[in-house]
C-alpha cells in the first residue's frame, strides 16, 4: 500500500513537544507528520526515504531525528523482522506523555487532542478479532501475514503460556475474560515479531494477566479525566513491554 495514502487530514503537536527546548523545529514537525501517518493504523510505518522527500532532506537526517524523538521518549519504535532476522517494517508509535525511569506502574498515556480515536480503535479491534478467530476457529489464512517460521514461533509461545484454548472451552468463559484473552494474544503476536521478542522469555501467564488487570483498573480510574485511556490495546502493549523490561 502506498505510504502517502496513509496521511490524514491533520497533524498534532502537543505542548510537551512544541515547547521542548531539546527538539529542533524540524523534529517537532516530523513528530506532527508521524501523528498524521499513524492516524489509521495506530502507528507510522513510513520509511526514512519517504519522510525525507516530505522534508526535502536526507534519509540519514530523518533517522537521526527519529532517534532523538525516541531517546526523549516522544515516540516508541518497533522493528519487525522476518525469519531471516531481516527488518521488514519499522513501526513508530506516539508517546504523548514521555515515560520517565522512575515512573510507577502502570504507565500513563494521554491521547492527543483531535486524533480520530474511534477509527483507530475500530481498526485495531478488527485485527484483534481476526487473529483470535484464526487461532481459535482456524478460520481461513493468517490475517497477520506472518511467515511460517514466525507463526510456528508464535503458536509455541501460546502453548508455553497455556493460552491455546479450544473453541469448546471458551464457551464457558465470560465476555470479559474472552476480551482479556484477545488483547493478550494480540500483544504477544506483536511482541513476537518485534525487535523486543527476547522479552517473551520473561513473560509468564500470571504477569500477562497482572498487567492487564492493572491497566483495566487504571482505565476505570482515569475515565472522564485528563488522563483518560482511549487506546487500551496500545496502553496495555506498552505497559507490558515496560514491565518485562524491568523484570529480572
Amino acid at each position: 500500500m502506498n505510504e502517502e495514502s496513509k496521511i490524514g487530514y491533520y497533524a498534532v503537536i502537543p505542548s510537551t513537544v512544541l515547547f521542548n527546548e531539546e527538539l529542533k523545529s524540524n523534529e517537532k514537525l516530523l513528530y506532527a507528520v508521524i501523528t498524521a501517518l499513524a492516524n489509521k493504523e495506530g502507528y507510522c510505518y513510513a520509511s526514512n526515504n519517504y519522510l525525507a522527500d516530505l522534508f526535502n532532506s536526507k534519509a540519514h537526517t530523518i533517522s537521526n531525528w527519529i532517534s532523538h524523538l525516541n531517546k526523549l521518549n516522544f515516540v516508541y519504535v518497533d522493528l519487525i523482522r522476518n525469519n531471516k532476522n531481516e527488518i521488514i517494517q519499522r513501526r513508530i508509535y506516539i508517546n504523548d506523555i514521555p515515560y520517565v525511569t522512575k515512573m510507577t506502574y502502570p504507565y500513563t498515556i494521554k491521547m492527543s487532542e483531535g486524533m480520530s480515536q474511534k477509527r483507530q480503535d475500530n481498526n485495531i479491534n478488527i485485527k484483534i478479532d481476526r487473529l483470535f478467530n484464526y487461532i481459535i476457529k482456524k478460520e481461513s489464512e493468517n490475517p497477520e501475514n506472518m511467515t511460517s517460521v514466525q507463526e510456528v514461533k508464535f503458536m509455541e509461545i501460546l502453548e508455553k503460556l497455556e493460552l491455546n484454548y479450544t473453541e469448546k472451552l471458551l464457551k464457558i468463559f465470560t465476555e470479559d475474560n474472552i476480551e482479556k484473552l484477545k488483547i493478550i494474544i494480540y500483544a504477544l503476536k506483536d511482541l513476537s515479531i518485534s525487535n523486543r521478542s527476547i522479552l517473551l522469555n520473561r513473560a509468564t501467564r500470571e504477569k500477562l494477566i497482572y498487567v492487564y488487570d492493572n491497566c483495566k483498573n487504571k482505565q476505570e480510574e482515569y475515565q472522564d479525566t485528563s488522563k483518560e485511556i482511549n487506546n487500551f490495546f496500545e496502553y496495555y502493549y506498552i505497559s507490558l513491554i515496560k514491565e518485562l523490561e524491568k523484570a529480572r
